[in-house]
């Protein structure tokens, strides 16, 4: 169910930002004394999970780009970037500084619901996106259809107007639910099972090394059906408790990849929610109850993200718990540390919250490469 809380803990909530307004304030005038502790140095490097491949002649286009999670992870398995497309200019911003070279389209021009995909047609080796998936998510009101967000069918024209010979749209596992199983049958396989074998799949994030309990849903399709028949899902070489028999890569949890010491507890971190979701512009990471508890137990305070390390450094939360920085956020969620995010704070959880985690769609792209014979 959606993260619903009684007026008496949303008064508990204003008492806590209050008290925490007041304490950046103090900080920022240097009232907490001065801060002696160094930043954290993480352990985790993202851009180990994701070897780079040999370039190959496959191209790729994108939409939905947001903050690139699948763009990185396309180019790390070897493909050759067509175009991005988003309607947000803030995160074509944040494509553009990180990959100057690129084809970036925001605003107007990204708007996959209007966009001419013509220029692209019999030209795309594999065309992939996440649409928003708040229509569909526990976190939005599960509207589907209704919710105007739901770009699904936006999707969907652009695969039969390109027609590349694979796509690989990701989405909430709430998709798969029987709840929205005649949706999907009306907005993916009734308008593309005539042209493209599909098979879907989901994967959680920790499978690939990344230190968040995050659930995903893959839906990829191929034209040939000699492809479709040699396409094997990824199934992911980490786990997160390693045992006798298991051959696997740890998974690091969260502290042990944000560098923080230890306390005798880790885990992985909850699913971090988007900074673009609910009604303000929130610097918070919680989606849950249940994450809250998680989040204690880590000791890491998951609301009030700041800007870099040093800024969380310089402002730590009343109860002593380590302050998350957007970098930190971004770590969590698979990004390598050089990838540079634009916007405030807010925009740019939003884009870290958006993005399908690279180590995961890196796996997802090549797989599908390896179909289609790169």
């Amino acid at each position: 169910m959606p993260y619903e809380i009684s007026e008496s803990k949303r008064d508990w909530y204003r008492q806590v930002s209050k008290r925490s307004r007041l304490r950046k304030q103090a900080a920022t005038r240097g009232e907490l004394g001065p801060c002696r502790a160094m930043p954290n140095r993480p352990l985790l490097r993202p851009e180990t999970l994701m070897p780079e491949r040999k370039r190959s002649s496959l191209t790729a286009l994108s939409l939905f780009c947001g903050g690139g999670g699948f763009d990185l992870g396309f180019e790390r398995a070897g493909f050759e970037h067509l175009a991005s497309f988003d309607v947000l200019d803030i995160c074509a911003a944040t494509l553009s500084s990180n990959r100057p070279q690129w084809a970036v389209f925001s605003g107007p021009e990204g708007d996959v619901g209007e966009v001419d995909w013509s220029v692209y047609a019999n030209v795309v080796d594999v065309l992939h996106g996440g649409p928003p998936c708040q229509p569909f998510s526990v976190a939005g009101k599960q509207s589907g259809a209704a919710d105007d967000c739901d770009m699904l069918p936006a999707f969907t024209r652009a695969v039969l107007s390109v027609r590349p010979k694979a796509f690989v749209a990701e989405n909430v596992p709430g998709l798969l639910g029987r709840r929205f199983s005649n949706y999907v049958d009306e907005a993916i396989y009734s308008p593309l099972s005539r042209d493209y074998q599909i098979v879907a799949f989901r994967l959680g994030a920790a499978s690939f090394g990344v230190p968040q309990d995050r659930q995903r849903v893959f839906f990829v399709g191929f034209r040939s059906r000699a492809c479709a028949r040699k396409y094997v899902a990824p199934a992911g070489e980490h786990s997160v408790q390693r045992d006798m028999f298991s051959r696997n890569a740890l998974t690091l949890g969260a502290r042990a990849a944000l560098g923080l010491p230890d306390i005798g507890f880790d885990s992985c971190a909850p699913t971090l929610r988007s900074g673009f979701t609910g009604p303000r512009k929130t610097t918070s990471i919680l989606n849950s109850r249940a994450s809250q508890r998680l989040w204690s137990d880590l000791k890491i305070w998951p609301n009030g993200v700041q800007k870099s390390r040093q800024d969380a450094l310089q402002f730590p939360p009343e109860n002593g718990h380590f302050r998350l920085s957007v970098q930190d956020c971004a770590l969590l969620q698979g990004f390598p540390d050089d990838w540079q995010f634009a916007g405030a704070v807010y925009q740019v959880l939003g884009q870290i919250g958006n993005s399908v985690c690279p180590p995961v769609a890196y796996a997802v792209a090549s797989s599908v490469a390896d179909a289609l014979g790169a």
